[in-house]
């Protein structure tokens, strides 16, 4: 139960990340490097205060991989984050969870696996859910929104990149490839931001900094070991379903707290997205004869 509780709050902080964002005047790169450099202080701390240290072996054979999942870590923020500056968190949200989708697509080719009928059957449900969500913002004439969602595309694109470049990472603990690559991360988007935006990130207003510490403490630094402190004894089955709990806290502070409208054609749309990719990850037929069995 403990376990359940701590993924489910790393979801839920995971989900307030928008609105969060929404008050840090700074450009969404700014953001990025800020929330990977205080999240890598902080899990740093506590990777400290649990007494673990460096396996630098372990690191060095992993160097390259390790360099191009932190690439793909910070195109992720810098995309994300742009996202929530175009359009509403919910269609940045639902634009972003097209990442698993991606990650179906992919892994025939990166991970040799095979795209089974029911994959291929959640693939195109999900696209059609996408083009309900998009065609929604071409009809209404919104630039800022289909913008926003492509951002919110090319941000799961960059985080699909991470996760299958992860499975290439062997023998190294998570909290401390997380902060590793978070640390990477910082250090590649330094020299990006201070060449596309100078140094403004030096001279933010006062009233972005609690919203700076929250976004690097609360969302990166605890979110991240929430996460994988709950994720150690949950079956991969309870994962995909918690996971949920992200976008339907970022769907509810959209509509509920910000009053950001959707149409039910984008309802729909949304709908048919995140259930398919739920579907995806759920072995029907287990969960079939786990009833059988409760029931006899």
């Amino acid at each position: 139960m403990k376990s359940i509780i701590q993924f489910i709050l790393s979801m839920a902080i995971f989900g307030t990340i928008g609105l969060v964002v929404r008050y840090i005047d700074l450009a969404a790169s700014e953001r990025a490097l800020l929330s990977s450099s205080i999240g890598c202080l902080f899990l740093l701390f506590i990777f400290k205060l649990m007494k673990k240290r460096m396996t630098w072996t372990v690191i060095k054979k992993n160097a390259i991989i390790l360099i191009f999942s932190s690439v793909a870590l910070a195109g992720n923020w810098v995309f994300l984050y742009g996202s929530y500056d175009y359009t509403t968190i919910a269609n940045a949200t639902l634009g972003y969870y097209f990442a698993p989708i991606f990650v179906m697509i992919l892994a025939p080719y990166i991970l040799k696996e095979l795209l089974v009928k029911k994959k291929i059957i959640c693939i195109i449900i999900a696209i059609f859910g996408l083009i309900l969500i998009v065609g929604e913002g071409v009809q209404a004439s919104n630039t800022n929104d289909l913008l926003g969602i492509c951002f919110g595309l090319t941000a799961a694109l960059f985080y699909a990149a991470l996760l299958l470049l992860n499975k290439f990472i062997k023998n190294l603990d998570k909290l401390e490839c997380t902060i590793l690559q978070l640390g990477l991360a910082a250090f590649l988007l330094m020299p990006y931001v201070f060449i596309t935006e100078g140094f403004d990130v030096l001279s933010v207003s006062r009233n972005s900094v609690p919203y700076i510490l929250i976004l690097g403490i609360v969302n990166t630094g605890i979110g991240f070991w929430l996460f994988f402190t709950g994720m150690k004894n949950l079956n991969g089955q309870s994962i995909a379903m918690l996971s949920y709990v992200d976008p339907f806290v970022a769907i509810f502070i959209s509509a509920i707290l910000l009053h950001e409208q959707m149409t039910a054609i984008q309802i729909l749309g949304g709908a048919l997205l995140l259930g398919s990719t739920l579907m995806s990850e759920l072995k029907i037929e287990c969960l079939f004869k786990q009833r059988v069995k409760t029931t006899m």
